[in-house]
């Protein structure tokens, strides 16, 4: 009959392995987290894989332990505790407590004490596994005790010691006595490593034996080291001894394996925004009991569920369609809900056998049409732009747009990567949703939504909207709590409206235009492989990195910059960095460029045309960037090179229709000119309140000559330096972005500040404040956590602190150019003008303008955008007018 299985863990070990092993974590609010999340998997890989019968912890307690009073220096050498692990330790001991293990403290003894004493009393009865990856421990072995390292996921026997050691568990702190451990600061003998200890303790089999025939040693230098030596490899052996007789407590009821206490670890699991394993502990989607969720497919019913919407005031709603693009979907069905575990589906266009009758696509529409375009009625969604274009092209307006819970989410934590309904459902209410691949399938057997039978399709489209109007109540207050609503009121929700009529407004493109730019490339693609070729000294794979490798680095000997697990780097960096040494790696990034051009925009854009519509609809992203900026995709056009020759080309391929004309309305230096603002540095307010030119202004103060003395290449060095202050730059980064040394950088720098005197005093209290605070903010409030300010890796304690300068003046960009963007709309809607918004790109704007109301809209445009709030310098925006994208730019 087997024995039961007891499990003790090292605790101190495996918050130092897991702090270690996993880079920078941390919570929206900035706590760290990388150590809790390695353990707490940890806990998780015994508790559910292992199953053991019995299980506690040992941690070491606070003050000195008997190896400390008989060597002082033991230990000595260990630095503080990592700043960013000081805040985790609490947390990892209420994990321990919520998974209901006991965990063990003795003063005056260490972890591994406490665990050597249970063992080896509990081995006669006990399976007894050690959990640790601690070496120290493999001492401990015997026939009955066995170690178990999680990360390696290996057991450790008796034979694993004698393969590892070469002698057995009870002679491993003969072979550390003598060869000591650096990790502890116990000393050993001078001179005598691994591997001389090893074979010493396997012909001697202890130290006393060893010192009791130190002259049957052959060498003499070895056998004075060990006689001058003797005490040290005595006391050793006693400091790397493990006690095994401290007065724990043998309470087996005490360490009999419990269910966790799951309330209180969702509930940690959430505060720590450890989503994947929320979903580990909640199991399957939730269940559909206690939901009220029903399908409406009799008009009587339709028309008693639209009089419940007017008496609520207020609905959530999601639609159902046949494509994830707005601007080609069908609706399938639409559904409602007013209350928390209430969903009602209207099926409009479900085709599959079997399908029952449902109520007609055009009669719905017209039934819920008044509903939805009631201003008094509030209407709340998940990514709601995507049903506002949705109902726009199918004849409605959806008015009264209350909340979105994906904007809600974003701004909640702009740094979280997905704000998807999946995610945030489970991290604030611990519910795993139905997926959308759960119903339709996935691969070559996906069903279109259309064909997915209605009671399927009703819970889970339902669930949506249910989820939504719950997440709605709940981040509602939390917005406000975190001073957030007026940002969120005032500037995110009604640019959603504004991002979706400029999706559907779409760009017009000259697709013959684009192909005939194609085989220009073409051509030109062609000379320069041949060019490649030839310097290379033949043919070879231009787009294979090993093949790139093998000539860069072995045919031309160039020095290789990075490594990557298979090899050599051939990365842009790694080019841009050779280019300076042999002319192959400049036409190589020539040749790179030209290909991701032409297979990115010139011949995919045409591809994108609506069939329709005949135009280009990008979708406008307000939920992926941590500044709070937007985003473009489908395609992204914030990508296409501005000052490269070919990038101006395809700009050129954006047109207006004929008979009008493109706007364009950049803002001038605007990150410069919030610089000047928020630091209230005197030169830089007056550059700009003289409207100089501000970086001849600067090259004015860094090279100390006159306004007409400085050239083009001045300029662009001063140029240079103004933006690399706004980002944050370093030394080594400037140095890189001019080719000059890193010395000559930091003088530059320096320089800067002497004359600059408020932006440095900014930039040091804006870094001091994100150190305190553990976030940043914006003109209006738009939050950031910076949790790399506190890692223990310099390097990435240096990229938050070019974070926390570069945030309030990116999102405060972000902040003007939405709150413009709004503006602008209502007055282009209450003056009853045609001309339309097409494109938001950095800080620029693109409009298509009718030929009557070209300088009506030269005048709104810059006024709006340059007055949008009250700046301590004057906002200027630079505007132009063309028949494509290039010349108006």
């Amino acid at each position: 009959m087997s024995k039961p299985t007891l499990y003790l863990i090292d605790g101190n070990s495996y918050i130092y392995r897991a702090y270690h092993a996993i880079r920078s974590l941390a919570t929206s609010k900035g706590l760290p987290t990388n150590a809790i999340y390695g353990f707490t998997n940890m806990l998780l890989k015994i508790v559910k894989e292992k199953k053991p019968d019995y299980l506690a912890i040992a941690f070491d307690a606070k003050g000195p332990t008997k190896r400390h009073i008989e060597y002082e220096q033991y230990k000595a050498h260990r630095p503080e505790m990592p700043k960013d692990l000081v805040p985790q330790i609490p947390y990892i001991h209420k994990l321990v407590e919520a998974f209901n293990i006991p965990a063990i403290l003795m003063e005056g003894y260490e972890a591994d004490d406490i665990i050597g004493t249970i063992s080896k009393k509990m081995e006669k009865d006990f399976d007894v596994v050690i959990v640790t990856g601690d070496k120290d421990m493999l001492q401990l072995i015997t026939q009955n005790i066995k170690i178990y390292d999680t990360l390696k996921d290996k057991v450790y026997e008796e034979k694993d010691v004698v393969e590892r050691f070469g002698v057995a568990p009870d002679k491993v702190v003969e072979v550390m006595g003598l060869m000591g451990d650096a990790s502890d600061n116990i000393p050993g003998v001078h001179g005598i490593g691994e591997k001389t200890a090893t074979a010493l303790i396997a012909e001697f089999g202890s130290i006393e034996n060893l010192l009791s025939n130190i002259d049957k040693l052959k060498k003499t230098k070895l056998a004075e080291t060990l006689k001058g030596s003797a005490e040290i490899a005595r006391l050793s052996r006693e400091l790397a001894t493990i006690i095994l007789d401290c007065p724990v407590e043998m309470n087996l009821d005490k360490y009999k394996k419990k269910e966790p206490n799951n309330a209180l670890l969702l509930s940690l699991l959430r505060e720590l925004e450890f989503t994947s394993l929320l979903k580990q502990m909640s199991g399957e989607a939730s269940s559909l009991e206690n939901k009220r969720y029903s399908t409406v497919l009799k008009e009587d019913a339709l028309l008693q569920l639209i009089k419940k919407i007017k008496e609520k005031g207020e609905l959530s709603i999601d639609t159902e369609t046949t494509s994830e693009d707005p601007m080609l979907a069908e609706i399938v069905g639409v559904s409602i809900s007013m209350e928390k575990d209430e969903g009602f589906y209207i099926p409009v266009s479900h085709r599959y056998l079997g399908a029952p009758e449902q109520l007609k696509h055009e009669w719905v529409l017209s039934q819920i049409k008044p509903l939805l375009e009631d201003d008094k009625i509030k209407k709340f969604g998940q990514n709601i732009k995507y049903e506002i274009i949705i109902f726009k092209n199918h004849g409605i307006d959806l008015l009264a747009v209350s909340f979105d819970t994906m904007v809600a989410s974003y701004l909640l934590n702009p740094n979280k990567y997905n704000h998807g309904l999946d995610n945030i459902a489970l991290e604030y209410l611990n519910h795993i949703m139905t997926t959308y691949k759960d119903v339709t399938g996935s691969g070559k057997g996906q069903k279109n939504f259309s064909e997915v039978d209605i009671e399927t399709a009703a819970n889970y489209s339902c669930e949506d909207a249910d989820i939504t109007y719950q997440l709605t109540k709940l981040l509602n207050p939390m917005l406000k709590e975190q001073g957030l609503e007026s940002l969120f009121y005032d500037v995110e929700l009604p640019l959603i409206s504004v991002l979706a009529r400029i999706e559907m407004n779409g760009v017009k493109v000259d697709t013959d235009f684009l192909n005939s730019l194609s085989k220009e490339v073409d051509a030109q693609l062609n000379v320069l492989i041949k060019r490649i070729y030839s310097i290379a000294g033949g043919e070879f794979n231009i787009n294979s990195p090993k093949q790139l490798s093998e000539v860069l680095f072995t045919r031309l000997g160039l020095k290789p910059v990075k490594k990557t697990k298979t090899g050599h780097s051939t990365d842009e960096e790694v080019l841009t960095t050779l280019a300076s040494q042999h002319e192959l790696p400049k036409e190589l990034l020539n040749y790179r460029q030209l290909t991701k051009l032409k297979s990115t925009y010139i011949d995919a854009l045409p591809k994108m045309v609506h069939p329709k519509t005949k135009r280009i609809h990008t979708s406008l992203n307000q939920t992926v960037t941590s500044t709070g900026r937007l985003s473009s995709s489908e395609p992204n056009l914030q990508n296409i090179p501005i000052r490269t020759e070919l990038g101006k080309r395809i700009r050129e391929a954006f047109v207006a229709e004929k008979g009008n004309i493109l706007l364009s309305a950049d803002y001038s230096q605007i990150e410069l000119r919030i610089l000047a603002h928020l630091s209230g540095d005197e030169v830089l307010i007056d550059a700009f309140k003289r409207d100089e030119d501000i970086h001849t202004r600067t090259a004015v103060e860094l090279f100390g000559v006159a306004p007409d003395k400085i050239d083009s290449n001045m300029r662009r060095f001063a140029k240079t330096v103004n933006f690399g202050i706004v980002y944050g730059m370093s030394p080594y980064g400037l140095s890189a972005d001019l080719g000059i040394p890193v010395d000559e950088a930091k003088a530059y720098i320096d320089n800067y500040f002497v004359h600059y005197k408020g932006v440095k005093e900014f930039i040091d209290k804006t870094v001091a404040e994100a150190k305190e605070k553990g976030y940043v903010t914006t003109i209006l409030n738009r939050k950031r956590h910076i949790p790399e300010l506190i890692s223990a890796n310099g390097a990435t304690r240096n990229f938050g602190e070019r974070m926390a300068v570069n945030t309030p003046i990116q999102g405060s960009a972000a902040d003007l150019i939405k709150m413009a963007m709004i503006n602008i709309d209502k007055r282009l809607e209450r003056e009853g003008l045609k001309s339309i918004m097409i494109l938001q790109v950095h800080d620029e704007l693109v409009f298509e303008v009718t030929g009557n109301e070209i300088e009506i809209m030269k005048g709104l445009v810059k006024k709006e955008m340059e007055n949008v709030m009250p700046m301590v310098v004057p906002i200027k925006v630079d505007i132009g007018t063309g028949k494509n994208w290039r010349e108006a730019g």
